[in-house]
């Protein structure tokens, strides 16, 4: 199958080279590898000079520095506008960060997952994170979402669905519009990918904030954002996480934020997410009498 790969990349030249080296000797080649430079002033720049003189599937954009720094919004604008400069016709469309490392037969498969079912929309392996000498599973992981920063699309679907939303959730919506249009999103557990920087450390105190924003325009109900502002502030350790996102859940009504779904699609993420509550609800009670 024919991939497309679009890397945004900001202030990158620590782990950039190492990434594209990565996917640049794969097993089964991208059809084209595009990084969008966005905005940067280290040597991100020169870098992609550098390897795009050697590589004829590997090309990249500059875009100016945009204004807004925010979890969604700025790595999405950059993707689109990689995907506006994108001039190869794809079978599979990949939204990759620029700090991962690939093994070798990653797209390979990748390419074969797609290749074999036909109702697969998306589809990636799992991060890991170095902790003391050795890569464990990133906590963010889950069998049931897919990383941000390693998206695969069928193009089929991901027309279906629209592209990505520049928005916070953008990475939760993607797979939920997938399910509502019938197709089928899989992880890989064995397909394991080396995560070299921590997620959102830029973002850390707007985060709560911006985190229950988003869960209003997934249009969750109050009772399901509850359980999901808890769970994140249990994962991060912190229960002014909660009060914050929960707070910033309930005040969006007054402050008039758009829905980024439609009621529809509403309809069936709270469905959908309440489903998996019961599921993981049982798993624990099964677990604990056993």
């Amino acid at each position: 199958m024919d991939i497309a790969i679009i890397i945004p990349a900001y202030n990158e030249e620590k782990f950039l080279r190492k990434c594209l080296d990565s996917l640049l000797n794969q097993t089964h080649p991208a059809k084209k590898i595009l990084v969008v430079d966005d905005g940067s002033n280290d040597k991100t720049s020169e870098i992609l000079e550098d390897i795009s003189e050697n590589h004829s599937n590997f090309s990249y954009v500059k875009r100016k520095k945009s204004l807004k720094h925010s979890p969604g919004s700025k790595i999405i604008e950059a993707f689109n506008f990689g995907l506006n400069h994108l001039n190869v016709d794809y079978d599979v469309i990949c939204k990759f960060d620029a700090d991962l490392i690939f093994p070798t037969n990653y797209l390979d498969v990748l390419s074969r997952a797609f290749q074999e079912n036909l109702k697969l929309g998306m589809y990636g392996g799992f991060c890991t994170v170095e902790k003391n000498g050795n890569w464990k599973i990133e906590q963010l992981t889950n069998s049931d979402h897919l990383r941000g920063a390693l998206k695969s699309y069928r193009r089929e679907c991901f027309e279906q669905i629209n592209g990505l939303i520049p928005a916070m959730g953008w990475d939760t919506i993607d797979e939920m519009k997938a399910r509502f249009y019938g197709w089928e999103v899989e992880t890989n557990p064995k397909l394991l990918v080396k995560h070299l920087k921590p997620t959102g450390q830029h973002y850390k105190k707007e985060l709560p904030e911006i985190f229950g924003v988003s869960l209003y325009r997934m249009r969750y109900s109050w009772s399901l954002a509850l359980i999901t502002c808890l769970k994140m502030a249990k994962n991060k350790s912190s229960f002014s996480f909660f009060q914050k996102s929960i707070t910033s859940f309930l005040r969006s009504n007054s402050k008039k934020n758009t829905f980024l779904v439609s009621d529809k699609e509403g309809v069936f993420i709270r469905k959908y997410r309440w489903k998996k509550i019961k599921e993981r609800l049982i798993q624990d009670f099964s677990n604990h009498i056993s």
